[in-house]
Order: C-alpha cells, then structure tokens, then sequence
C-alpha cells in the first residue's frame, strides 16, 4: 500500500469510517433455553460456580464462536419484566459479545384460553393454550442485536381463522372464533443500521407433528408461514426463524415454504456435521443433509431436518452463510450439549 493510501485508510480510521464495511451477520438458533415451570431459566442464567448450567454455557459458547450482530432466539421463556434476558444477555457480555438492543413480547405460547382446543373434554391444558405451552410464556422468543430495534409490529394476535386460503380444520365455533395463527409469534422488527433499515420478518411455527389425523399441527405450521406472503414489508427484509419444515424431508406441507422462496434468497447454509450425519431414518431421506439444522434421533423418525431458516428479501448481497455444525471437536460438543437445534446465520453486504 502506497503513502496515498495508508493516508486515506488513515484518515477515514480517524472519522470512524470503513474503506469496507464488515458483512452484517444475521443468525437464527433454538438454543433449548425453556423450562418446565415460570422463573426456571432465570433460576438456571443466574447459577455460578458448580452449580453453573453445562447447556446454559453450551449455548453460550456457540453463540459467542458465531458473533452475530442480530441474533433471533426462539424457545426462550418469556417474563413480564425480561429479567431472564437480561441475565441471558449478562452472560454473553463475559463472553465479550455486547447486545444493548433487545426486544420481546409475550407469546401466544402458554397463553390461557378457557377453551378445550384439542378435544380432550377439559381446558387449562397445555393444548387448550393459544401455541402449546404449561405456563405463560413457555418457549417464547427474543431478538438481541448491536443495532437500534424499532418500531415492531407484532402480529401475534391475528386470528387464524383471518388468514386469506387457510386451511384450519374444523373445530368447534368458539374456538375457530377465538384462535390465533402464531404459536408463538410473529414479529416484524425494524433494525436501523448504518442509517437504514432493515425488517426482521421473525417466527416460530409448531412442529408439523403430534397431532392426531385432523393434521391440525400440519395445517397451523403451514399456514404460519403462508402468513407472510400477505405482509411481505416493500423494503429490504429477512424473514428469519425455526419454521419447522423441511423441503424435502418430514411431514410438513412444503408448499407455503415453496411460495415463500419466490420472494426471498436462499442461501443454502452448509455444515460438514450435517453432512457427516448419517445411520438410520437419515440414510433413507431425500434432502441434503449438508443442509439440515437440527439434530433428533436417528433410529426413528423424523430423523435429522432443515427447520431454521435466514431467508434475506430477493436483491439483498449475500456475502456468506453457514449452519454452526463442526463435524468434530470441542465446538461439535458444545453444539450437541446445547441444543437439538443448530445456530443458522447469513452475512449481508450492508449498507
């Protein structure tokens, strides 16, 4: 590099300023942090010392590896005051990753109907809730990111029963009046960086399964995500989360998937742990497995699927994408140890 030059990277040092900005790294992950009662996590985040949670660190130890600059959490309890975020958030600062931005709302998750949704005679259930959950908040989500987060829309109270082509089964009146679409939620978050802004379209759908031939599971996972493609932002987006459908594989309904991929990028994020995953139902599915984002058992099925996507808005420069699955090591470990659900991210040339 010539004088002129190291003068000028000089000088646009000296005013803050990139010659070449770094990629914005957008990531997704099912970290597993749900708990079984309310206050749980929080009681979990806060142990130190041998009483310290080996997942909890697990989970942290991924994240801290892949260094997000917004990160999207789904099944992460919920509290009123978002005191088991902050405390998660706390933990990831000692891993030197600093998110002063947050957001989270309450999910429809765990979210107390009075109502006997799943035809079981009784109510109160963790099935008779708005999206399956034992308690307020169970399995919710949150967005920590660098960059300022709003406004947010959230849709989580649309009725299920609203959306144009559903395909609800039939339930009883009451019910049919009075059911959400979200599970848990969905969001959309304005993110400003660099001056503009960018829409996280974020969501966690239900498992296309555990459900009885009514496919009601099926039917709620496919319309969650038919749910975009009528509040699709005229913006630049990315719609980001653990959709629970796999294109190839599993007993999702692919075609809303299908039609979403008309509006978006598909990066194709790759893992060489995904790819080495092999024995059992894995050997007899049709995807990729190089493409796959969570880890079940393999002696039966669904086996191992594509469930966590980063999808950037069609014309957004892809610079870089990946699913955080090392093959071996203590990485792999630690990926293993924290959840079944692998960290999916996507780096955008931005702005």
């Amino acid at each position: 590099m010539g004088l002129r030059a190291l003068a000028g990277a000089a000088l646009l040092a000296a005013l803050g300023l990139n010659a070449q900005a770094d990629p914005l790294r957008i990531a997704t992950y099912g970290p597993d942090l749900s708990r079984d009662g309310p206050g749980l996590l929080l009681r979990d985040l806060t142990r130190t010392g041998k009483k310290a949670d080996p997942q909890i660190a697990a989970v942290v130890q991924v994240i801290a590896e892949n260094r997000p600059d917004i990160l999207l959490l789904t099944d992460f309890d919920w509290d009123h005051d978002g005191r088991a975020l902050t405390a998660f958030a706390d933990l990831l600062a000692k891993a030197g990753l600093d998110y002063p931005h947050r957001f989270a709302a309450r999910p429809n998750a765990g979210m107390a109907t009075d109502l006997d949704i799943d035809g079981d005679g009784r109510t109160r259930g963790a099935a008779d809730a708005q999206g399956f959950g034992e308690f307020t908040g169970q399995g919710g989500m949150a967005i920590l990111s660098r960059h300022p987060i709003g406004p947010v829309i959230d849709h989580s109270g649309f009725l299920w029963r609203d959306l144009p082509g559903q395909i609800m089964p039939k339930l009883p009146p009451e019910v049919t009046a009075a059911l959400r679409l979200s599970s848990s939620a969905h969001w959309d978050a304005t993110i400003t960086i660099a001056g503009k802004p960018l829409h996280l379209l974020a969501m966690a759908a239900t498992p296309p399964v555990f459900d009885g031939p009514e496919d009601m599971n099926g039917r709620r996972n496919h319309d969650e995500l038919a749910f975009w493609l009528h509040h699709l932002p005229d913006a630049p987006f990315v719609l980001a989360g653990m959709l629970n459908v796999d294109p190839a594989d599993g007993d999702g309904r692919a075609d809303a998937l299908a039609r979403i991929m008309a509006h978006v990028t598909d990066p194709e994020p790759r893992s060489a742990g995904g790819a080495a995953a092999k024995g059992g139902v894995n050997d007899g599915q049709k995807g990729d497995p190089a493409l796959d984002t969570g880890d079940w058992p393999d002696d039966k099925p669904p086996g191992n699927l594509r469930a966590d996507y980063v999808l950037p808005k069609k014309g957004l420069k892809i610079l870089d994408a990946g699913v955080l699955w090392p093959e071996a090591g203590p990485l792999a470990e630690a990926a293993q140890t924290a959840s079944a659900h692998r960290l999916v991210w996507v780096d955008l040339d931005w702005p």
